[in-house]
């Protein structure tokens, strides 16, 4: 499924795009554009699920808590 979104404006380093058909506000960096947006250009979103991501996630997300916890029973 994909959304339907508006570059407002742009910003120093960011587009400023409203999202969807309530115009959440979303911040993206200039460079992760198509080149020729401009405002008021309309993008079409679509979201996918990273299998690999979330495991490489969970992982970084393990390594901080026993990282913790060590750093807890050293005290």
């Amino acid at each position: 499924m994909n959304m339907r979104a508006v570059i407002d404006r742009f910003e120093e380093t960011y587009a400023v795009v409203l999202v969807g058909p309530q115009e959440v506000e979303l911040h993206i960096p200039k460079e992760e554009l198509p080149p020729e947006c401009k405002e008021g250009s309309v993008l079409s979103m679509g979201f996918s699920l990273d299998i690999q991501g979330e495991v490489q996630q969970r992982e970084k997300v393990g390594n901080l808590l026993e990282k913790l916890k060590r750093k807890h029973l050293e005290t």
